[in-house]
């Protein structure tokens, strides 16, 4: 593809056109002979926001406007938050590069002008995942739904509608407004989505990406895979609250995993260690021990 133009299809929120363009930044970089031009669309996801993602489709509703505009030649690749995309992908569309990871964690945001969260407005979130692991940290606080992309989220907040909000730490890194942050949950308080803080581009099949070595990151890929195995074995689409964390070290994989058990609506938590070249058979073994019933720390 060097020597022609590459169309860039992203939806057409602040952060989706962000996290594109920094993945175009990159393309730039590594080969200025590319003319690279940015097509934005709002998809069903960004229009539908008065109901929680589960009950309308989940969150393949970001990914199908692009989708069929990569089908049909209107763009060449798409980017995405890996979180954003289900777990089923079409072999027509493979996932052909994983930036390299933001901070994947979880934060709470306090109003503007707070220096604490407010307890006596109900804790915003769109996510179950977030929700039943948050009543484990702040049982006494009131959780209820917020739907909207982060700025409209924010602007809630701030409206006095919430007494604090959670939301990705990358996104609010990605939109330079880390002084939001209130506080940073560690992965064992709060398992992320699979995917977090790491965006993936897709692209046709039986084209050549190899551009986009420039884009990939080696580390990322492993671990989103890992990741994305869990919630996979699981049967678990990107709406469900299952949570997937795989962080490596030298050789070895360390995958925390969340799992909820909608028959008895339970949630269940663990963690399993191994060789990083095994992370997808590890996240596999380890989403069979807690659909098992079976936690270790």
């Amino acid at each position: 593809m060097a020597g022609r133009k590459i169309i860039v299809g992203s939806r057409d929120s602040r952060l989706a056109v962000a996290q594109s363009k920094l993945v175009m930044a990159q393309i730039a970089e590594a080969h200025p002979e590319i003319e690279l031009e940015l097509v934005t669309m709002k998809t069903t996801g960004d229009i539908i926001l008065d109901k929680r993602l589960d009950k309308i489709g989940g969150k393949g509703l970001f990914v199908k406007e692009l989708d069929k505009a990569l089908m049909e030649g209107k763009i060449d690749i798409s980017v995405h938050s890996l979180k954003d995309l289900p777990m089923e992908i079409s072999e027509d569309l493979p996932l052909v590069a994983f930036s390299k990871r933001e901070n994947p964690l979880d934060v709470l945001v306090f109003p503007e002008g707070y220096e604490s969260e407010n307890k006596q407005l109900p804790l915003g979130t769109s996510s179950l995942r977030r929700e039943m692991q948050l009543k484990e940290i702040y049982p006494d606080w009131q959780v209820e739904s917020i739907r909207g992309n982060l700025q409209t989220r924010l602007l809630k907040l701030d409206s006095g509608q919430y007494g604090s909000i959670i939301l990705a730490h990358a996104g609010i890194t990605r939109l330079g407004l880390e002084n939001r942050i209130g506080r940073v949950f560690s992965a064992d308080e709060i398992i992320p989505p699979a995917g977090q803080g790491i965006m993936a581009v897709q692209g046709r099949a039986g084209e050549n990406y190899s551009f986009l070595e420039c884009v990939n990151d080696k580390k990322s890929e492993i671990c989103a895979k890992a990741e994305r195995a869990f919630v996979t074995y699981l049967d678990g689409g990107c709406s469900s609250p299952i949570g997937a964390f795989a962080e490596l070290s030298g050789e070895n994989i360390l995958i925390r995993g969340l799992y909820y058990n909608e028959e008895t609506q339970q949630h269940f938590k663990s963690r399993i260690l191994g060789k990083a070249i095994d992370g997808e058979n590890l996240a596999v073994e380890l989403a069979k021990q807690l659909k098992d019933g079976k936690q270790n720390g």
